[in-house]
């Protein structure tokens, strides 16, 4: 079993440093991005809720706006720091962007009812 981890570790290392030498992304930063904009990710849906729910609607513009953001900054980064990259690529970071704007105006017309008693 410790082979196969191995062989999988050194196979990620070797895609990591192709990725770094073809393409100019740096795996590890494009990582860092990705789990530091998580929690505003997921602290920006909370408060979207909250606004809307209590039907501050600037506000829920602000938070929709910084969700869009923290989905889209390691993308981002791939698009602004890579180079030679194939075509490919430029379709699964649109798909990506836009499941994202897709989920935010899904949770924006399902936003939650005041209680009415």
């Amino acid at each position: 079993m410790t082979w196969l981890v191995h062989l999988v570790v050194e196979w990620v290392g070797a895609q990591m440093e192709a990725a770094r030498v073809s393409y100019g992304v740096n795996p590890v930063v494009f990582l860092v991005i990705l789990l530091g904009s998580s929690p505003v990710f997921y602290y920006s849906i909370y408060r979207m809720v909250r606004a809307l729910a209590g039907k501050r609607m600037n506000e829920a513009a602000v938070w929709s706006m910084v969700f869009l953001a923290s989905t889209a900054a390691p993308y981002l980064y791939v698009l602004v720091a890579g180079r030679n990259l194939p075509w490919w690529v430029y379709i699964i970071i649109g798909l990506i962007l836009a499941q994202g704007v897709w989920s935010l105006v899904r949770r924006l017309r399902n936003k939650p009812q005041p209680d009415r008693r």
